[in-house]
């Protein structure tokens, strides 16, 4: 059932996934992007209507098995495999739920869109989030008009200008 009232202690799991990164807490994939993702995330499934409980949980496990900064190949697989250990212990949600879930979390790397509402909204706020690391997110790349609104204005140089 979408957006069903869910009890996760959405603290604790946070401590946890975090006491178990891999990385520097202060790395470009770490607990500070996975916050601005969950800001995002919610932002964009309040006004979509995205199922909340995937977006939020998405926001903190999709890159926690990273071990590097760069491409890092099969971090979203370890991701989803992860968030198969997390469930019935951090969390509980149904079948069709996870399903979404581990599909964000397996394929968020890839490049992709996605025409469902929640695993668009999932990747949508991961890609919001590439300012951290001096990228523009582009329209193509996103699942969602919500998030399309929130992609900043192109800077304009004096070079664009037309000559005379």
């Amino acid at each position: 059932m979408k957006n069903q009232i869910v009890n996760i202690d959405y603290e604790g799991l946070w401590s946890y996934i975090e006491s178990n990164f891999a990385l520097r807490l202060s790395s470009w994939h770490g607990p500070q992007h996975w916050r601005r993702v969950e800001q995002f995330g919610v932002k964009l499934a309040n006004e979509n209507g995205a199922d909340i409980t995937v977006v939020r949980l998405f926001a903190v496990i999709h890159d926690s098995k990273r071990l590097d900064e760069g491409e890092d190949h099969g971090h979203g697989l370890r991701g989803a495999a992860h968030a198969e250990q997390l469930r019935g212990h951090w969390f509980e949600i149904d079948d069709e739920r996870f399903s979404l879930l581990y599909e964000a979390i397996a394929r968020h790397a890839d490049g992709r869109t996605s025409d469902n509402l929640t695993i668009g909204t999932c990747w949508d706020a991961d890609r919001l989030d590439l300012g951290r690391v001096g990228i523009s997110p582009s329209a193509k790349y996103l699942s969602t008009d919500e998030a399309k609104k929130y992609i900043p204005p192109r800077k304009t140089y004096f070079l664009d200008a037309p000559h005379k």
